[in-house]
């Protein structure tokens, strides 16, 4: 094992190694995402709306409320979101 200025050579060549093998693997990942989404929206789907909601099921139900409650009173206060007449 070669040490230069107190750092294992061998060690760090094992996590630079492991880190590369696992940035291949989350590019394959991305791609097959890719993949979905384009297979999604050839079936009339919006893939827009579809990230939102997964953002939103991978939200905290009370973070998911909040945001909501925000958006809503921001959109009240710009006048964009209006009350039907009833």
């Amino acid at each position: 094992m070669v040490e230069v200025g107190g750092v294992a050579g061998d060690h760090l060549r094992q996590y630079i190694e492991r880190i590369e093998r696992l940035e291949e693997e989350k590019a394959g990942i991305a791609s097959d995402i890719r993949e979905v989404f384009a297979e999604a929206k050839g079936n009339g789907f919006d893939t827009k709306i579809m990230r939102q909601l997964i953002k939103l099921r991978g939200m905290e139900e009370s973070d998911r409320q909040e945001q909501e409650y925000l958006l809503d009173l921001y959109k009240r206060a710009l006048g964009i979101d209006f009350e039907p007449d009833e």
